[in-house]
């Protein structure tokens, strides 16, 4: 059967910004779709957030597609480091490389990302969605991605982090991008 796990942001939940709309997306072209909330989101660490994804998921295969959005990419990146199987596609929205400055991003950082193991894990490859204007992930970090994994880069226009409501930024309650870049 056909699985899609969207792993949330750092803050985020199940039914944050464009989660829900993807899931039922997703449902409709008859995926099973799990939308778990992460562990302790306010306050995201690896030690946690691996192994949760990890027992989510169970068996890998490539009829799995993992989605993940912001530090959820960071998980998923970290996720396929340590497996020996492959799954289907990866899809990284608003994905980066580094903490960007956060302390409290450091703990997903520990060891830099092994992107040749990383890049042999997706049978069907990666897809990068970022945004031209995210206050967070600048636009470089879409392109270094994009080199390190082999990836395709999706940029949108203005579409800031593609989060919920914060910061003054408009929510981002669908995310068409996601299910287009399917096959």
């Amino acid at each position: 059967m056909k699985r899609a796990i969207i792993v949330h942001c750092w803050g985020g939940n199940s039914k944050y910004a464009w989660y829900p709309s993807v899931q039922k997306e997703l449902e409709t072209l008859g995926y099973q779709v799990f939308v778990p909330d992460m562990p302790n989101t306010d306050t995201p660490k690896l030690n946690e957030w691996l192994p949760f994804l990890s027992n989510l998921i169970g068996t890998p295969d490539d009829d799995l597609v993992l989605i993940g959005h912001s530090v959820g990419t960071v998980v998923i990146m970290r996720y396929l480091e340590s497996l020996k199987e492959k799954i289907g596609k990866a899809i990284l929205v608003a994905g980066f490389t580094d903490p960007l400055g956060f302390k409290e991003l450091e703990n997903f950082f520990e060891t830099k990302l092994d992107f040749e193991k990383i890049k042999t894990k997706s049978k069907n490859g990666f897809v990068l969605i970022q945004s031209d204007n995210d206050p967070y992930v600048a636009n470089k970090e879409g392109i270094l991605l994009r080199g390190e994994l082999n990836a395709k880069l999706v940029v949108k226009h203005n579409a800031l982090h593609m989060s919920g409501s914060a910061d003054g930024e408009n929510a981002c309650l669908s995310l068409p991008e996601v299910t287009e870049n399917l096959v």
